[in-house]
């Protein structure tokens, strides 16, 4: 038995379901069309509804006939501001992953049409390769930019890239060409590629899923390789931790293949 059945709660499912149900309902339903939509019997719908209602989660029009979700979700959403809950739950796993590769990774969102680093941590050597949490790095010619434009939706990536500024040093990659990128992203689950910025440096992104193909954030290791005698985690490695962690974080499962050609691990 999965834990998915173990610890099922029938009564909260139901009352979920209709809260997300109703989330994409602007203008309410009424009670037959939930009971319609959710195959349930009225009776235990209308009972939820009751609650929910009763609770401030729900509301209900005067006629008495239309159900729609309250602000109390966006109220309780805003007493704890959403990049502050993403860093709650990113930094353990994100120091974890840099024990474990022995390299350091930061956490970027996309801001205003650049990316901005919001968490950073080191690698436990002597040394490594590290961004300062708040530095804004390019939308168009970094791995982390190109993770995040790759998982939106086509309105929402043409909307980034419209309000795109250009920042210093940035390498120009548009058009076919970074739409190539954002191709071969999609189909890897990741990129992966020498780094625009610094030589010697082989970039790791990986994103943060809120749903199917859909990115809240990125996960990005500058994968720095040793050449002494040393014998730490490899490329590949490394990029595995950092899906794993990357997964850990995501809302939905992630879709990169568990096997792929050599040519296609190097984007």
């Amino acid at each position: 038995m999965t834990d998915d059945h173990r610890y099922r709660a029938p009564a909260l499912d139901k009352g979920l379901d209709i809260l997300e149900l109703l989330a994409h309902q602007p203008h309410g339903m009424t009670r037959a069309e939930i009971v319609k939509a959710m195959g349930r019997s009225q009776s235990e719908i209308y009972r939820m509804l009751e609650r929910l209602v009763a609770r401030n989660y729900v509301t209900r029009s005067q006629e008495g006939d239309r159900y729609a979700l309250s602000l109390k979700l966006f109220v309780l959403g805003h007493q704890h501001p959403p990049i502050e809950r993403l860093l709650a739950h990113a930094v353990p796993v994100m120091e974890a992953f840099a024990k474990a590769s022995e390299q350091s990774c930061h956490l970027g969102i996309y801001d205003g049409g650049n990316v901005t680093i919001v968490a950073q941590t080191n690698g436990p050597g002597k040394w490594g390769l590290t961004i300062r949490v708040g530095v804004r790095v390019s939308l168009v010619d970094t791995g982390s930019g190109h993770v995040l434009l790759a998982y939106q939706p086509e309105q929402r990536r043409a909307e980034m890239l419209a309000a795109h500024e250009v920042l210093e040093g940035e390498v120009p990659i548009y058009g076919p060409e970074l739409e190539t990128i954002l191709a071969r992203v999609l189909k890897a689950g990741y990129w992966q590629g020498a780094s625009e910025q610094a030589y010697g440096v082989t970039d790791i992104s990986v994103p943060i899923l809120g749903e199917p193909e859909r990115a809240l954030g990125v996960l990005t290791c500058p994968f720095i390789r040793r050449i002494d005698r040393h014998a730490g985690p490899n490329l590949d490695s490394t990029r595995e931790l950092l899906l794993q962690a990357a997964a850990t974080l995501s809302l939905c499962d992630t879709a990169a293949p568990a096997v792929q050609d050599e040519a296609e691990k190097t984007l």
